[in-house]
């Protein structure tokens, strides 16, 4: 009797450990090929909505994270040029009642962390780390080779091997990444000595001309994650470029002092370019499939990426459960299901882009119907997203 081949899942980080969990919750094989070590770099904080946590939850992935999350308490806009708090989106108890799933910020490694325990207890996961695949033969049994050669075989393959994908790569060559025109900077701050709004526990979003500044509660709430995000700035690889902050600051001139004062406070900034890519015609090719921003990159303007990534690995399991032997059909079957949802994602994010950063009177027109929204209507709107499809 021959022994079934594993899932390869190129790409460690979140979606590639999701995957290979949801996976081993269908009794499916996976070696997950990481080219680096396992270790998330330090230093982002991340949102995950009810629809990332209900997964994680079944998932068993989410009484690991608690311990270090947070759970604000709701979404306080602001008009970052006055000061003045427009809108509240209630969040904590109101949120977990209406979607049955809670909605928590925690830092990167937290939950980067979690996912590996979880994936570490799974018996039909495996971890490589220094495997950077850099071929793919898919001609006849399906293989792929690291950098130095080294080849292994596998079932099918999985490309969650993130925005710069070499997965993608193979079976899209002619997709070009599209630099979006703005740039993101990011920074913790210590909460001890925080004042008013910035002590809150709260998801702080403050709107401006050309730019918009968010920030949350992280490690237990020991920690401010802060992000920046401005119209502007190169074309540039890597989303852990250092950066010289005066350039973030010089955007800001305009702001109130409440939020300058908390760039001031943050150090050690560290920048992103953000990109964006024309939907693919394709997500799979026979026994190669893509997932998260492999395959759909989202801007940040909703704090998806993350969850569209961990959505698309249940989704993906239970495609590959229901044709365990067929994984060509399973892909179809996954990409047809998870396509529609993730473009309309793709494309709201982007609306929330231009209207966090409207300026003169589409500014103020925007303000006015933010400060006149009742709260159940602030949330309302995220029904279609939080609720699940």
């Amino acid at each position: 009797m021959t022994t079934p081949k594993p899932v390869l899942i190129a790409g460690g980080g979140i979606g590639g450990l999701s995957t290979a969990i949801a996976l081993a919750r269908e009794d499916i094989e996976a070696t997950v090929l990481e080219r680096s070590t396992f270790t998330e770099e330090s230093g982002a904080g991340i949102q995950l909505g009810p629809n990332a946590t209900r997964i994680l939850r079944a998932l068993g992935v989410l009484d690991l994270l608690l311990p270090s999350a947070c759970r604000p308490e709701a979404i306080w806009l602001f008009d970052g040029l006055s000061g003045r708090r427009l809108a509240e989106v209630p969040l904590g108890d109101t949120a977990e009642r209406r979607y049955g799933a809670p909605y928590i910020t925690l830092h990167r490694a937290d939950l980067h962390a979690g996912l590996r325990a979880a994936a570490d207890a799974a018996a039909p996961v495996s971890l490589t780390s220094g495997f950077d695949v850099s071929g793919i033969d898919a001609n006849g049994e399906l293989g792929v080779t690291d950098l130095d050669g080294t080849g292994l075989q596998g079932s099918s393959l999985i490309g969650a091997d993130g925005l710069w994908s070499t997965v993608r790569k193979w079976m899209a060559p002619d997709a070009k990444l599209a630099f979006s025109g703005a740039t993101a900077f990011r920074a913790l701050v210590p909460r001890a000595q925080l004042q008013a709004p910035f002590d809150a526990p709260v998801v702080g979003l403050w709107l401006g001309p050309r730019a918009h500044l968010v920030h949350y509660p992280v490690r237990a709430g020991e920690a401010l994650n802060v992000v920046a995000v401005m119209d502007g700035g190169q074309e540039a690889q890597g989303w852990n470029r250092t950066t010289d902050a005066s350039a973030l600051h010089a955007g800001f001139t305009r702001w109130c002092k409440e939020s300058k004062s908390l760039l001031d406070r943050a150090e050690d900034w560290r920048a992103w370019s953000l990109f964006s890519l024309a939907p693919l015609r394709h997500w799979s090719r026979g026994a190669v499939t893509l997932l998260g921003d492999a395959a759909h990159p989202v801007l940040p303007y909703l704090a998806q990426g993350a969850g569209l990534a961990i959505e698309d690995a249940a989704t993906l399991a239970k495609c590959l459960a229901g044709t365990p032997d067929d994984p060509a059909k399973a892909f179809r079957t996954y990409d047809a299901a998870r396509r529609r949802r993730a473009l309309r994602l793709q494309n709201t994010a982007r609306r929330f882009g231009w209207a966090y950063h409207m300026r003169g009177p589409a500014r103020l027109a925007r303000n006015a119907s933010l400060r006149v929204r009742s709260q159940e209507a602030a949330l309302r709107q995220f029904d279609w997203l939080y609720g699940g499809e």
